[in-house]
């Protein structure tokens, strides 16, 4: 392995700290480390990976972030932290970069493959002649979208009789469900423009692109980034499955509901996370567990620190809640949800629409509740329910007799078992897709052959 790796050459990875890149690059470090060249994941101090979840030979370069003194680093949203950690961590990286280089003679830097949205690395990699290949976390439809947003120059929305529009690209999707990010900040419309600017501009002007999706899932729109962007695309997802097991949670699991579930029946179970950003209000808290306790369905319910405003975990859940639903409902502060969703007492997954809790619920043939929040979370929600046809999505905040009522429905409803049937079958092309001779598997040998030769 060792004259494979110098011969494989010397990969440098940056990810972006937001649970939901993060994952998705260290997946796809290991895998290219399987398939032996030598990895450096340079990486910010905030949310930072832990090395003694990787292998030996992995080396990590922690650099200045300027957002690691324990501030509440969201609290002015995302748009203006994308923009602060581009700002500050373009000079650190350089330096890095700089002595990797200068040190670094008998294994050369091939490639730095980069999350989209740290796009100060194109700038610094293009300066040094180092090559660049873009990391998509989210799907090609989703950036689709966001072109689409940017040409039309209207990344902000209002009330009006169009919101139920086709979009005339992508006429499976309204008007409503592109993109969006909260600009209700002074000065942020102006930040959004400019981070979306960067983002599209650095994925564009990159050697190629890896997708963490898989030809099954999206091939005409994969078909259409590779016409429209002329560069070398690699849909070789879904990475957490195609990569040699590790854990890359930033937060502690509770592990001990894998043990509650092996006490519930099959497929009886809703397992309900919001992911480790989204937040709710009080009143929506309030909402979903009394239409959970409506329902009279069994579910584990995370609930995550600091997700509820004005609440540090569960304190403003009613205390009738617990008392009617102890018997067949659990509440954790995180779970270990690749794991949750593989078991076979979760019947659905009532998520917020993150393209890697979408993707791991596809890859486990379980039916959706879509409830999205921000970002690409919509176009996945429309892609679920109809397109792939595997959820349903929740338009609205809902009050209670509405969340029961779409919980039935998935759970013990003839649309609901119509639903899983489809999400199996799904599950069946993930695993064809991900074996020799596959569709992913094929990408990723044209990707480890593109490695080998800059």
């Amino acid at each position: 392995m060792e004259n494979e790796t110098k011969r494989r050459g010397h990969l440098v990875l940056v990810p972006c700290p937001l649970q939901g890149h993060l994952s998705p690059m260290l997946h796809l470090a290991t895998l290219l480390h399987s398939r032996g060249f030598s990895i450096t994941i340079v990486h910010t101090c905030f949310n930072s990976p832990n090395p003694s979840n990787y292998p030996p030979d992995f080396n990590f370069q922690p650099i200045s972030d300027g957002l690691s003194d324990g501030e509440e680093v969201f609290n002015r949203g995302l748009v203006p932290f994308a923009m602060e950690l581009n700002l500050n961590c373009e000079t650190p990286f350089r330096d890095c970069m700089t002595r990797m280089l200068s040190d670094d003679l008998q294994n050369t830097v091939v490639f730095v493959i980069y999350d989209s949205a740290m796009y100060f690395v194109h700038t610094v990699a293009n300066d040094l002649k180092v090559p660049t290949i873009v990391l998509r976390t989210s799907n090609a439809t989703s950036f689709i979208a966001f072109t689409i947003l940017m040409h039309k120059g209207c990344l902000q929305f209002e009330d009006n009789d169009q919101l139920d529009e086709p979009v005339a690209e992508l006429p499976f999707l309204r008007s409503k469900d592109l993109p969006r990010l909260d600009t209700s900040s002074t000065g942020c419309t102006a930040l959004l423009h400019e981070v979306m600017s960067h983002t599209i501009n650095a994925t564009k002007t990159a050697s190629a692109l890896i997708w963490n999706t898989f030809d099954h899932l999206e091939s005409t729109t994969l078909q259409k980034v590779q016409h429209d962007l002329q560069v070398p695309v690699f849909p070789i997802g879904p990475l957490h499955k195609c990569s040699p097991s590790s854990c890359t949670s930033l937060l502690a699991e509770d592990r001990s509901c894998i043990g509650w579930l092996e006490t519930q029946a099959p497929k009886s179970v809703i397992y309900i996370s919001f992911g480790s950003i989204a937040t709710i209000s009080e009143c929506e808290l309030v909402e979903m567990a009394w239409g959970l306790a409506a329902s009279e369905q069994h579910f584990l319910w995370v609930v995550r620190p600091g997700s509820v405003c004005g609440s540090k975990w569960v304190e403003l859940l009613p205390p009738e809640f617990e008392t009617k639903t102890s018997a067949r409902g659990l509440v954790v502060k995180w779970a270990p949800q690749q794991q949750v969703l593989a078991h076979e007492a979760i019947g659905g997954f009532w998520t917020h629409g993150g393209w890697n809790s979408t993707l791991e619920s596809i890859c486990e043939g379980i039916p959706m509740l879509c409830q999205p929040c921000y970002g690409d979370q919509r176009v996945n929600a429309r892609l679920v329910s109809h397109v792939w046809r595997v959820g349903m999505q929740l338009e609205d905040r809902l009050k209670r007799e509405q969340i029961e009522k779409a919980i039935r429905r998935l759970m013990v409803g003839q649309e609901g078992l119509e639903m899983r049937e489809r999400a199996m079958v799904l599950k069946e092309k993930v695993e064809l897709s991900l074996k020799k001779g596959g569709l992913s598997y094929q990408s990723l040998e044209k990707l480890t052959d593109f490695l080998m030769s800059p």
